[in-house]
């Protein structure tokens, strides 16, 4: 009989997505992406240079638009939700002296950062809803998420544009992959 024991040393390690010393509960505007495990389109398909959702897609839809009513100081700009991933813009504001670091060692718990708790309540809540309609008992996201901390008018004004685009991007991305040359 083999047995196999792996040490923490055996494990592969995942790059961390956050900035390491900023405090992710701070007042600012954040733009967020959330991808699908393995890419896959559950949320809907593009048509024309529009995003059509399905009902997973819907169901998407509808969870990141309660973020706002389930927590308090929190305001969402503009948004896609994309076959398989979902772009957004979350604005935390009016938190106070929000300071998450260990009185012995002065770094930050991630798990208890706003931004980290807003994002990890949404996927929960949005898998629990997609499983129990039986739309699709697979459904999965990839772990964690990518983020943004806008700085400036010209950020917000370029990753705006970035959303709003996605589709009509992902469109034509894909008939210049389909196209016979």
């Amino acid at each position: 009989m083999n047995i196999c024991i792996l040490t923490i040393f055996d494990m592969k390690q995942r790059k961390p997505n956050r900035l390491k010393e900023y405090n992710y509960s701070n007042n600012g505007w954040y733009f967020v992406t959330m991808c699908t495990k393995n890419r896959t389109p559950y949320f809907g398909k593009i048509n024309n240079g529009k995003m059509v959702l399905n009902e997973i897609g819907k169901i998407v839809d509808e969870y990141w638009n309660k973020i706002e009513s389930l927590h308090k100081n929190i305001d969402l700009d503009h948004y896609v939700i994309m076959p398989n991933h979902i772009h957004g813009i979350i604005i935390i504001e009016n938190v106070g002296d929000a300071n998450f670091a260990s009185p012995t060692n002065k770094t930050y718990d991630r798990t208890k950062m706003e931004l980290s708790k807003i994002i990890q309540q949404f996927k929960r809540a949005v898998t629990i809803k997609i499983r129990n309609n039986k739309h699709d008992l697979n459904f999965q996201w990839q772990h964690s998420f990518y983020d943004r901390i806008i700085r400036n008018e010209r950020e917000l004004y370029n990753i705006r544009n970035y959303i709003r685009e996605n589709p009509f991007k992902w469109a034509l991305k894909k008939d210049i992959e389909n196209l016979d040359v």
